[in-house]
């Protein structure tokens, strides 16, 4: 499995996409269509599923071009935060603050997470681990044969995600993350949805919000 990361020019935000021998998975399609439609064309392998770690606008900015461009790949979304995709005030972009945006408005999403399973999505196997805190419905995805873990806006490097926004709650995110992803193997690959990869171990010994 090899894994293609496209940092967005709005809020720097990161997506991922995920090859594997027939199968792709993208993870938070970003504000640069341009540039991940031009990564998805050179692959030339059908995206067998959307991810959302979260439905802030910067981590689905692209959802709906990628959905026309690519048959119409199913979209997956914790249900807490499944409205969003189509609510502009709840995913952020319709606030005030965010006028030189359009609103972003998605369609629904075809699936809802469940967090007491793995997933087999194509030739992809994972699970979906609750990580809320920097916003309600916040998840991520381990993926054990790789030992990746994306991580959303939880865990960054040396940092955690922000959690003065709607529904952020600071010791639900330091309990999500101590609980789901610093029980996982030191040497697994933390990929956030912002800044650059880490590890477990990293975060373990150098995020001062966890010494």
């Amino acid at each position: 499995m090899k894994l293609h990361t496209i940092t967005n020019f709005i809020a720097r935000e990161n997506t991922y996409i995920l090859e594997g021998e027939r199968d792709l998975l993208v993870i938070d399609p970003g504000s640069d269509w341009s540039r991940i439609h031009q990564q998805l064309l050179q692959l030339t392998k059908p995206v067998a599923a959307v991810l959302l770690t979260h439905t802030h606008y910067d981590h689905i900015m692209s959802l709906e071009a990628l959905r026309a461009a690519c048959k119409q790949p199913p979209v997956y979304v914790a249900e807490s935060e499944a409205a969003w995709l189509y609510q502009p005030i709840d995913n952020l972009s319709g606030l005030d603050r965010h006028a030189d945006l359009e609103d972003v408005i998605c369609q629904p999403a075809e699936e809802t997470f469940q967090y007491d399973q793995p997933y087999q999505i194509g030739e992809f196997t994972f699970s979906v681990v609750p990580t809320p805190g920097h916003s309600i419905g916040g998840v991520s995805f381990v993926f054990p044969e790789a030992a990746w873990v994306f991580s959303g806006d939880a865990l960054f490097r040396e940092t955690i995600g922000r959690t003065d926004l709607p529904t952020g709650d600071f010791d639900q995110l330091i309990q999500g993350v101590r609980q789901q992803i610093f029980t996982l193997p030191n040497h697994y690959q933390v990929y956030p949805g912002h800044g650059f990869p880490t590890t477990v171990a990293h975060e373990k010994n150098f995020n001062p919000f966890f010494r």
